[in-house]
This record gives C-alpha cells, structure tokens and sequence, in this order.
C-alpha cells in the first residue's frame, strides 16, 4: 500500500534522529534505498531524504549527501538542525573543489584531462544558500561562498546588495590577499572589484589604487592621478595620498610606468609622436597643475618620503651609544670578526640616521679594519646614510675611486662604491653612469664594490645594457668580481623573468668550477623569478633536479622569492620535503629558511609547522627553523616564535646559537620590557655571549642581535608586506640576501633595505608638516616607549686613611699647644663641621628626590597619550591611535598610518611648521660637520 508507506517513511523522519541504529542494518536501509529507487513511489524524496539522515548519522558524509541531493526539495536548506549545517558544508566544499577543478582546466590550453560534471541539483542547492545568506544579510558569508567557489557573478551581486558596500569591498580585498591563491583568478576578482569601485557615488580612490596595483595597471593608476591632481585642493592632496601609499608598497617599476604615464608629451617627445596633454586655458591654473604634478611625481620616484623619514630618523634617533661601548671594551681588538661585527652592528643601530658619533670617537679602533673588513666598514657608511641622496657623492668622495689621481686603498675604493649602492637602492639608477665606469677598473676588489653599488641602484629596472655588461664581468671567470657582478644581475633582472639572462647564467654555471660564481648565479636566478609565482615552476623544476648541490639551494630560494606571502600550499609541501630528503646540508638549510619567506603573510603558523625541524638532530635544519621564524614573525613579539627561539639560544652548536640571536632580535625589534618582559633577559643573554670564551660565531650573532633590537635609532622595524598587504621589493630582496653572511659577511648590509621606518607624519597640500595636528594613542605611554638608556656605572675611589702609630700620638699629646696650632685646630674643626653639614643636607637632598621618585610610582600611569607631529608609531601601536576630531586638519585617510596627507578645514589661517633639520655629511676622520650657530642673544659688556 503506498500511502501506509508514504506514511512511514513520515514517522521515521520524525524518529531517525533518536532511531537511526535501528534503521541501519542492512534490511531497513536496504528497504528505504529500494522505496527511493522505486520511480512510481510518490513519497520517493522523503525516503532519499531519510537515507541520508542515516548515512549521516553513520558519518558516512558522501553517501548522505548523495542521497540529499536526490531529495530536492525535501532537504530543506532553510533549516537549523546540526545535520543542515553538517550537509551543507559538505555540499559547498564539494561544490567549490569542482569549480576550482573545472576553472583550472579551462586555463590549461589544450588540456585533454575530462574535469567531473557538477551536478545541477548541488548548484541548486549552493544556489539557495546564496538566497538564505541575502535573505538573512548575511553577507560576509555569501561573500566567502562566492569567493571560493569563484562565482564572480554572485560576488558582484553580494556587493551590491550590501547595505554598506565601502565595507563588504574592503572585506572582498582582504579575502583576495589571504584566501585566493590563483593569480588568474585573483587579477578577475580584481577587475571586478575596480569596477565596483569605480561605480560608487563617493570612489574610494585609495583602495581602487591599490587593487590596481595587484594588477600591475599603471596606465589606469595615472588615469585617476591626473583626474585628481587636475581638481580642487581636496582632490590633489587625496592623489598625493594615493601617491604616497603606492610608493610605501616599494613596487619600483609599476611607480616607474605610472610616473611616464602622467607625462605623456615627454614620452611622445621621445617617440616622435606629437602626444600632449590637454592643458587648463588659464596660465594660473596651468602653473598649479605643473606644481601639483612635480610634486606627485616626486612622491612617486620616492624622493619626497625618503626626505621626510631621513628627517624622522635624525631628529628622533634614541641610539644608546653604552651598548656599543660595551661590546667594543668586551671583545678582544685581535679578533677581525668580533671587530666588524661591532662596526656593521652600529651601523645597523644607526641605519638612515647619518649618526655616527661612536666612529668619530674611536678612529684608532676603527683603524684596525684591514683587507676585506675595510671593504665592509667603509661601505657601512652607505647603511648610515641610506636615502640621503642629495649628499651621497660628497660623503663618500674621500674614499670613492678618483679617476687618474693617485689612488687609495682598493678596499677602501671598493667600499665606497658598495655603499654609495645602498644610499641609492633601487632608485631608478640615478648612480648608475658613474658606478658603470667604475666597473672599468681592472681591480677585482673594485669591480666586486662597483657590481653591488650597480646592482643595488639598477634594481628592477630590466636594464639589458647594465645587465649586459654584468654578465661579461662574469665571465672572466674571477671568483671575486664574478660573483659579486651575478648578484647584481639578478638584482638588474629583478622580477622580470628574463628567460634568455637566465639560460645564460645558468649555462655559465654549469661550466665554471668557482663555488663563488656559482652561488651568485643560483641567487640571481632566484632573484629573476621574484613574485612569478606559477610561472617560475619550470625553472625551480630545472634547478630543483640539479646535481649540483648549490643550483638545489638556488632552487630553494626560487621558491622563497617566487611564492613569497602567499602561503602555496604546493610550495610549502616542496620545501618541507627538501628540508628532510636533500643530501646537502645547504640545501635543507635554505628550504627551511625558504618557509620563512613563503608564510610570511601568515606568520602565526610558522613556528607550528617548523617546530619539529627546530628540534631535529641536524643542526642545519634547526639553524633554518630558527631564520624562518625571525622572517616570517619579524617585529611581533609573538610569544610562541620567542617560545621556540629560546630553547634555540642554548643549543649545543655554536652557528645555530647565531640564528637564534639574530632570529630572537628580529622578533624583538621596537618591543620594551613593559611589552615584552622576555626583552630584558635577551639583553642579558647578549652580554653573557660577549663574556663567553671563544664562540666567536655565537659572538657575531649577539653583535649584529644588539643592533637589530635597537635598528635605526629604535625608529625602525621589518616588514616584508605594506600594510596594504603587498609584497615589499626592496625589503624582500634585502632580506633574501643577508642570509648569505653565512658565505661572505659584506652582504650583511642588505638588511638595511629591509628596514621600515614606524612613524605618522602629517603632511598639508604642500608638503609641509603642520605643528598643530596632533593625534592619540589610547594606550599607557609606557607600553610603547623608547627602552632606558644605559647608565654608566662609576666606580667610587676609596681613601685610604694615613696610618698614625700610637707613640707619635703620644708625643703630640704631651706637647704644649701653640696659638698657630689652636688657629689651626679651630679651622680644621670649622671645616669638618661645614662638612658634616654639607653631608647632611646631601642626604636630604638625596632623600627628597627618593621621596619624589616614590610619588611618581605611586602615580596611576595615564591611559592615553597625545602624540605631536611627526612621531615615532610601532606596527603594535597603531591599533591604538586614533585622530582627535576636533582640530584644524582632517586625514585624508582612515588608518593613521606613515606618512598621511591632511585636509585644511581653514585655509585662510596662518599655518606654523616644524622646521626640518639638515642631517649631518661628516666623514669619521676625514671631514666633520661645522657646529651648529648658537641661539639668538643680546651681547652687552
């Protein structure tokens, strides 16, 4: 009878739940599939509809949802019931692997593979969710659905629907950063959310730029640049906004396209073309244009924001010169690495400062760098004086290379040519010309300098003549200047897939037997495939199979600089696969450093997936575990990456100890004692390894870690990513290249480049800094305070009491006083009485300033802090700031973050500035700084 079964099968969907191991063996259920199979059964839905319940509560989750697809419309997605939720998850991941599946054979071309049909009653059913998610507003999860499951159509649609549409954009841009890993499909859903973008009332140019960025489409960057330079004053400083937020993601040749974008009758000038832009009639208006332009484009060249923080750096630098006075007078002076570790670690505390008073002061110590350690202190004046371009030729004109003049020392030559690159990286070439003919000389020394200096200042500029001329130097087959030339044609090429420069290096390689040539080679080619992601697979295949063991370790760095900060799952597996199979220690060491690199845009789970490579038993691998966490959690203070690293400082092998200082001190950086309690026992940990008998190694990490906690003045931090989320050029490049101290200590210094200085500068329509803008930390003062300065402790020199033996005070005693002896007795007790005196109110003193101190203890801390213009903002502190909205400029930006462009709300008034200070140009030992004029002052005699 089919209504007494049509009524059963509604009394077991009422009773499955509490039922269900009844109804599972084998002759129910049996029973229930033929009552689904039988087509002539009316109530055929509600039996596939029980079958799956029970399916489900057996956890046999594919044949539940089976059935609960033939049950249509029975399956009630509307529902709340735990086995709703349970089937639904499994019908979306299910529905979203096939989409990935179908949209990736669709993008390979010719591809026979036959992708799985998706079956239409799951795309119903996905379909519905989407309507329940709209009809609930819950659109962040509708969001995520259609992100994943690459539905563009139902993204579109979810964004308009949204009642807060800048929202639910800014969501969809967050969610393209972290969860998208196809470029193909990323640079999709980024077109359709420029659109978006573009379609709103009030257009968020900010975040529009941004995700133009990540396509790589400067043409429409400078599109929008000129629509706003060209209107009213609030209009041009939002552009110099945009500017100066592209300019912080360090992406050089999209800044470089965008700058000869915005003028195009330059470039049609170099064409022959008669290009022009349409210019205001008015010439006053024409003049603003032309003003407002010079200035974006000095903005986007990064002259401008590299001024403004060389200024920061000098005014605000906190570098606690008894830390290096204590390193210098524990070391031995002998030793020739303790010794230019203390000079590239000052360096490091005064990077971009052009501080360098602790050299000044210890010239004959300084004096003791000989060979390749005066190579490396005299290009640590270059990490110094990092972005002071204007002055670079002057600082360094003593010690650089003087044409037919008698010439220096080559190391010194040598030197000066490497840091003159590093006060220039990556700035479009502006020395190249001349580090060019330096490369001329037929010394090898200087020709290793001029490499580096050229590379550093041709970065990514995919210059084919400098690359050309590179490539020739590596050639002659010298170890020393080829393999410094490889480096900087890797750095020339950079992120351009040179596919003709990488056959040729690596041709090269294959034929020369200098280690040195070699290892420069396989780092060029890594550097060449930064940020190629997919598209450098067949290189890192080709590398990766290579008998040659340091090819394998270039390979490992293909990888880290290919993939870095996305997180590749596929990327991960192959690096975690070398770490524990290659036969070359190198080779592991680099995979497992490569982790760092390729989870940096998720470092929480670094030390989770290294931490049983941290505690294997080859050293090589936990020296590795040890870099991939200072890279990946560099400047968070995490507590899980300080958990691993400190097991790692008392490791029994001296290099791993190394990492670990160095690893613990990246982690660290900007972070105080009220922070981060486990600060000060590092600081402690440092002079206990300075003590320590031999362990040089150990040493020269606990010298170069002490220079790192306090980088710049303790007004810098590293960071890989902008804030934004794109991938830094510069900083990843200079990051990827100071491992290699590991090999040739010199290229220490490219950890500057990755140096990012933390402060708010305020900044009016002209680019000056505004004294009244004032913004607020809603945080103690303490908690993100510069650390104590050291105090010297002064040693107190004890009297020694004349000893007077008792048969001369006898015969004192007898004799008769005269009038002079009692003058002078009532003098001496006079004068002790005075002393006493003077003690007493000393303690007093002494007490009252106690008794003071005590107060202020005793004081509750204030919960918030007022901060002036420009001032000092760690990456942990931005949180807490927040504008006052009562003042005269008004952000034009929501995120008080570097340097922010500030809307006038009374023009009218007078404006007051704070005036910028000149840096100083002084060279240790050769040139000084004159003083500075005294204040004003009324002479009278």
């Amino acid at each position: 009878n089919s209504q007494l079964k049509a009524h059963a099968i509604k009394k077991l969907d009422k009773m499955v739940d509490n039922f269900w191991s009844e109804m599972a063996n084998e002759d129910a259920i049996l029973k229930i599939e033929k009552l689904y199979e039988d087509e002539k059964f009316g109530s055929r839905k509600m039996a596939a509809l029980v079958a799956s319940k029970v399916f489900y509560h057996l956890e046999a989750l594919d044949d539940s949802l089976r059935y609960a697809l033939c049950a249509g419309d029975a399956f009630n997605v509307s529902g709340k019931t735990e086995y709703v939720e349970t089937l639904l998850a499994k019908c979306i991941d299910e529905y979203i692997r096939l989409r990935i599946q179908e949209s990736e054979s669709k993008q390979k071309a010719g591809s026979d593979e036959k992708t799985e049909p998706i079956d239409p009653r799951l795309i119903s059913i996905v379909d519905q969710m989407f309507e329940r998610c709209y009809k609930h507003h819950q659109y962040e999860q509708a969001l995520g659905i259609a992100v994943e499951s690459r539905r563009l159509d139902q993204v579109a649609r979810c964004i308009k629907m949204s009642g807060d549409t800048q929202k639910i954009l800014s969501y969809c841009l967050e969610l393209c950063k972290t969860t998208v890993q196809s470029r193909r499909y990323r640079n999709q859903l980024l077109q359709v959310m420029v659109q978006l973008y573009k379609g709103l009332k009030n257009p968020d140019y900010l975040n529009m730029c941004q995700c133009l960025l990540f396509l790589n489409d400067s043409e429409s960057v400078a599109a929008t640049l000129e629509k706003l330079i060209r209107g009213d004053t609030d209009k041009a400083v939002l552009a110099y906004q945009v500017a100066f937020d592209l300019n912080e993601n360090q992406n050089q040749p999209f800044l470089l396209r965008v700058r000869k974008k915005l003028s195009p009758e330059e470039e049609g000038k170099e064409k022959g073309e008669g290009m022009q832009v349409e210019k205001p009639d008015d010439s006053t208006k024409g003049s603003e244009y032309e003003d407002r332009l010079k200035k974006l484009k000095d903005i986007l060249s990064g002259k401008t924001p590299t001024d403004l923080y060389l200024h920061f750096l000098y005014t605000h630098s906190k570098t606690d010169l008894l830390i290096l006075k204590s390193i210098k007078d524990r070391l031995k002076p002998r030793n020739t690495v303790t010794h230019i570790a203390t000079v590239m670690s000052h360096s490091i505390m005064n990077c971009g400062t052009t501080i360098d008073t602790f050299l000044r002061d210890n010239l004959p110590w300084l004096a003791k760098a000989t060979n390749w350690s005066k190579f490396t202190a005299t290009a640590s004046i270059g990490v110094i004086h990092r972005g002071h371009y204007k002055e670079s030729l002057k600082l360094l004109q003593p010690y650089l290379p003087q044409g037919n003049a008698a010439s220096g020392s080559p190391y010194q030559e040598g030197g000066a040519l490497y840091a003159l690159g590093l006060i220039h990286a990556c700035d479009g070439g502006e020395q190249a010309s001349f580090l060019m003919e330096s490369l001329k000389s037929k010394n090898e020394i200087i020709q290793h300098g001029a490499s580096l200096g050229l590379g550093l200042t041709a970065m990514a500029t995919g210059d084919r003549d400098i690359f050309d001329m590179l490539f020739e130097l590596v050639v002659t087959d010298n170890a020393v200047s080829g393999e410094a030339a490889s480096i900087a044609a890797g750095l020339t090429m950079l992120g351009t897939g040179y596919e003709d420069g990488v056959e040729n290096l690596l041709g090269y390689a294959h034929d020369t037997k200098h280690e040195k040539i070699i290892r420069g080679i396989a780092m060029a080619i890594a550097l060449i495939q930064f940020g190629r992601e997919e598209a450098a697979d067949p290189v890192i295949e080709e590398l990766g199979n290579d008998k040659d063991a340091i090819l394998r370790y270039g390979a490992m760095y293909t990888i880290a600089l290919a993939y870095v900060g996305t997180s590749n799952n596929k990327a991960v597996r192959k690096l975690l696969h070398v770490a524990v199979s290659d036969v070359s220690d190198d080779v592991r060491r680099a995979a497992t450093t490569a982790l760092g690199f390729v989870l940096c845009n998720e470092p929480q789970k670094v030390p989770t997936i290294v931490s049983l490579l941290a505690e294997g038993f080859n050293p090589h691998v936990r020296y590795g575990a040890a870099m991939a966490v200072g890279i990946a959690c560099a400047g968070s203070g995490m507590k899980e990456a300080l958990d691993l690293l400190e097991s790692l400082l008392d490791d029994p092998e001296e290099f791993v100890r190394q990492a670990a200082f160095i690893a613990t001190a990246m982690v660290l950086i900007q972070h105080n004692k009220k922070k981060e309690p486990r600060v000060e026992s590092f600081r402690k940990k440092i002079d206990e390894a300075l003590w320590a008998k031999g362990d040089t190694m150990a040493k020269f990490g606990a010298i170069i870690s002490a220079g790192i906690l306090d980088a710049g003045g303790r007004n810098v931090t590293i960071s890989l990513l902008s804030q934004h989320g794109h991938k830094k050029m510069t900083a990843i490049v200079g990051m990827a290249l100071f491992p290699q101290f590991w090999y040739w200590h010199p290229l220490i210094h490219f950890l500057c480049l990755s140096f990012t200085p933390t402060a708010v500068i305020g900044l009016n329509k002209d680019l000056k800094m505004p004294k009244n803008w004032t913004v607020k930390s809603n945080a103690p003062p303490s908690m993100f305070s510069y650390p104590e300065p050291r105090v010297e402790k002064k040693e107190e020199k004890k009297v020694l009491k004349t000893a007077t033996l008792s048969v001369a005070k006898k015969k004192k005693a007898d004799k008769p006083k005269k009038e002079d002896d009692m003058d002078v007795e009532g003098k001496m007790d006079k004068d002790e009485g005075a002393k006493k005196e003077g003690e007493k109110m000393e303690v007093e003193e002494g007490a009252k300033e106690e008794a003071a101190k005590a107060e202020e203890k005793d004081k509750p801390e204030p919960t918030f802090e007022i901060l002036e213009n420009p001032s000092r903002v760690t990456w942990a502190q931005q949180q807490f700031i927040e504008n006052i909205v009562d003042q005269r400029y008004k952000p034009a930006k929501e995120a008080i973050t570097g340097i922010v462009m500030l809307i006038d709300k009374a023009p009218q008034e007078k404006e007051d500035f704070v005036v910028a200070k000149a840096p100083k140009i002084g060279v240790p030992g050769v040139s000084e700084d004159e003083p500075d004029p005294p204040e004003p002052f009324e002479f009278r005699r």
